[in-house]
């Protein structure tokens, strides 16, 4: 029994260990990310893999452009999808977390309720694989990214990186791909389409998306936009 109990305190601080050393490594890779724009994600390298095991070629779009060079539309038009509160938590939405228990337990399911910071942590550093871990770690990362970065570097950084298509990754890319135009001429419309695309970019389609992106205009007026 000493011995089984000794076993389980050392795996126990091995794993605490663990912990933190990826929570330093993390506050390092933010305080980069203050200045350095990233070349890649880990969700880009999973789809690199996944690429190689399926038919077809894979062709990477990705040009990471500044804030200013993305329209305010499709700024908004995501924020009003993805995280209507962004500018008002640290991180985690628990007004938003609180709603959400409320609904869904009623329903018996649980449905997502990540902010625009979860998701970004998620990108940076996880897979798209649903795991408690993931999402225990989103819970810590999450505010230390606010804590590092500002709200502008925040959205800059998420606008940038997640995914909007097989093999399209950020609004530039995505502005192209669907528009033909760069990230800065995308419309009122167009944003509502793009942003209606996150939750499932592989399988949606903007010109696909009335319905919801009619519900996303109607989030983004509300919000005096």
């Amino acid at each position: 029994m000493k011995k089984r109990g000794f076993r389980i305190r050392h795996i126990l601080r091995w794993l605490a260990f663990a912990a933190l050393s990826f929570q330093a490594g993390a506050a390092v890779a933010f305080l980069v990310l203050r200045w350095l724009d990233p070349p890649f994600t880990t969700v880009h390298a999973q789809r690199l893999i996944e690429s190689w095991f399926r038919p077809g070629k894979y062709q990477k779009r990705y040009r990471f452009v500044p804030l200013k060079r993305i329209s305010p539309p499709l700024q908004h038009a995501v924020i009003a999808a993805e995280d209507g509160r962004f500018y008002q938590h640290y991180g985690i939405d628990w007004l938003e977390i609180e709603k959400v228990v409320e609904k869904e337990i009623e329903r018996g399911r649980m449905r997502g309720a990540s902010t625009i910071t979860q998701q970004l942590v998620k990108n940076l550093f996880f897979t798209t694989h649903r795991s408690p871990v993931r999402k225990a770690a989103e819970f810590t990362l999450a505010p230390l990214a606010e804590l590092l970065l500002s709200k502008e570097r925040i959205l800059e950084l998420y606008l940038n990186v997640i995914e909007w298509g097989p093999g399209v990754y950020g609004a530039e890319a995505a502005a192209r791909q669907y528009y033909g135009i760069s990230a800065s001429r995308v419309g009122r419309e167009q944003a509502a389409r793009l942003a209606a695309v996150i939750p499932l970019p592989r399988r949606r389609k903007p010109a696909r998306m009335d319905d919801y992106s009619a519900e996303i205009l109607e989030r983004m007026t509300r919000m005096g936009w």
